[in-house]
């Protein structure tokens, strides 16, 4: 009952925003298109100046922050999703009113199993921020702890939430599954793949011990650096529902204002963010991938060489090392405009069937991209020629792959943060440098030396075992040909033994013919009294039994 008055709110909402314009109703069930030619609120005018875009951002906000959420994630995906739309969804806030703090209290209480008062000395009953998974609140440790009066925050997931996301859920599922069967503009969104894409992410932000151990990778690989810094987390106060974490005083990055107040140096604060990316991606495989402005902070320390500071570690990305090569390269042959060279290496990498036309592949990545090089490097959006060479390969059956998804996401935000915060900033110029010296120290002859040197005490030590080794394989491949004579003997023999019962069957065959006859012979001669033919006969029979029976 309750996900049919889910259902019912939201087609209310759809018609009400007029939604409905953005599917093709004719290609609907009867049924579903009376109901919403018939829907009293399809009357209510909507204002002309709202585009397609502002329609569904409103809708979204009207249906709850499970909806919100998914359309964030919508507005990452600018390779399904039309400018416009993807435009206004980029405009959708994850703010949502927070849930009351006593309810916060006890889950915090019941998850690590004490009373606040010993937990904390101090504790803000009010919120600090609340989103739709959870909401913050300010805390002090206790003086005599490990950790002395460390000032912290608390993130709390919201009571409940959990029942609310399955339900929303399923309900995502079977629009979308509506929308692959009676439309084929809705096929090409990917639908069930989207929504499965959010099923994914969201539950992961839904255990809070998944995001402390993501913060802790994180800071251990920037251990040290003047570049990014992570929160400590105190893990003796971390469990699924629950984590405690060091309070930052950072600047907003979106602050452009109190950054500059402070004169932070925006052009290496720009190319550190790409720098850092990089790092992740190619030095770490593993990547904050939700690193948009309101999850990054600029430390107030030495603003002439600003330090990043990244928050809520919820949704990482990782990559293979096969992956992480192919990406390298396909880069690289983008930066030298060798389209021949990204199609053939989408074809190595499995990423699109190997049946695809290399030239066809190549031709059609030319002419979409052909254009955009046309502009000074410096104004080529790298994240947009990602975009581009996604939706053409997709063109070319190309399976979506989720980590080069959250890749493209990070790269978007990244790129868009930097060019905010230095408009001049060349990304080209920054990534090209740093992808070939990783490909120099992955693939060259320093790094084939090395490899040698990590593998050598390993050859020797088992160099003893390697005449056992070759003996011991000798003597399996001589079983082997022992084994394959004897099966091949088997075989002779069986088939041998099949055609003598193959003769068998056809003498039994003829010695019955031959005994019928013999017998209608014995019994015509014996009607007709002739005894000597009737003895004959039955002396032809004794003759065929005995043969038979040899």
């Amino acid at each position: 009952m309750a996900n049919l008055w889910r259902l019912w709110k939201i087609l209310f909402i759809f018609t009400k925003y007029r939604l409905d314009s953005l599917v093709p109703v004719e290609q609907l069930p009867l049924s579903l298109r009376i109901a919403l030619w018939l829907a009293p609120w399809r009357l209510n005018p909507v204002p002309s100046k709202l585009n397609r875009g502002a329609r569904l951002r409103l809708a979204l906000e009207a249906l709850g922050p499970i909806f919100v959420k998914f359309g964030q994630i919508l507005s990452t995906r600018p390779d399904l999703i039309p400018d416009d739309i993807v435009k206004e969804l980029r405009r959708l806030q994850d703010d949502v009113p927070p849930f009351d703090s006593d309810l916060a209290i006890a889950l915090i209480e019941d998850q690590l199993g004490q009373k606040i008062e010993q937990l904390f000395s101090e504790f803000s009953p009010q919120p600090l921020a609340s989103a739709s998974i959870a909401q913050v609140h300010t805390a002090r440790l206790p003086q005599d702890s490990e950790y002395g009066d460390q000032e912290v925050v608390v993130k709390v997931v919201r009571p409940g939430i959990e029942n609310t996301i399955e339900r929303d859920l399923q309900l995502l599922e079977f629009m979308a599954k509506l929308l692959v069967k009676y439309s084929a503009d809705g096929r090409r969104l990917k639908p069930l793949e989207v929504v499965e894409d959010y099923r994914h992410t969201i539950y992961g932000e839904l255990n809070l011990q998944i995001e402390a151990s993501n913060a802790t990778q994180l800071k251990r690989n920037f251990a040290d650096s003047d570049s990014l810094y992570l929160p400590e987390v105190f893990w003796e106060y971390c469990r699924s529902k629950v984590m405690v974490s060091e309070r930052i005083y950072g600047i907003p990055v979106a602050d452009i204002e109190q950054l500059n107040t402070q004169n932070t140096n925006m052009k290496v604060l720009a190319e550190r963010g790409v720098e850092i990316f990089f790092t992740q991606v190619f030095r770490d495989s593993f990547f904050h991938a939700d690193m948009h402005p309101g999850n990054i902070f600029v430390s107030r320390n030495n603003p002439s060489s600003p330090q990043y500071i990244a928050i809520d570690c919820g949704i990482v990305g990782t990559l293979t090392e096969e992956d992480q090569h192919y990406l390298a390269m396909n880069l690289l042959a983008f930066f030298n405009q060798d389209y021949h060279q990204v199609a053939q290496l989408h074809i190595d990498s499995g990423w699109v069937p190997p049946s695809t036309k290399v030239h066809e592949f190549a031709a059609a990545i030319r002419s979409v991209c052909e254009p955009i090089f046309d502009k000074p490097l410096a104004e080529i959006s790298f994240g947009q020629v990602l975009i581009q060479l996604f939706s053409t390969a997709r063109r070319f059956n190309m399976e979506v792959q989720p980590q080069l998804v959250l890749l493209q996401k990070t790269l978007l935000n990244i790129e868009g943060l930097g060019r905010q915060l230095y408009p001049q900033l060349d990304l080209w110029s920054t990534a090209k440098p740093y992808l070939e010296r990783w490909m120099r120290d992955r693939f060259g002859p320093k790094a084939a030396y090395q490899e040698l040197k990590r593998q050598l005490p390993g050859w020797i030590e088992k160099a003893p075992q390697i005449p056992g080794l070759v003996h011991g394989a000798l003597s399996r491949l001589n079983h082997m040909d022992e084994n394959q004579q004897s099966l091949q003997q088997e075989i002779v023999q069986l088939h041998q033994a099949l055609q003598q019962q193959q003769i068998q069957k056809r003498h039994q065959t003829l010695g019955t013919l031959t005994t019928m006859a013999g017998l209608f012979s014995w019994w015509q001669a014996f009607t007709l009294g002739i005894p000597e033919i009737a003895g004959l006969s039955l002396t032809g029979l004794g003759i065929v039994w005995l043969l038979l029976k040899a």
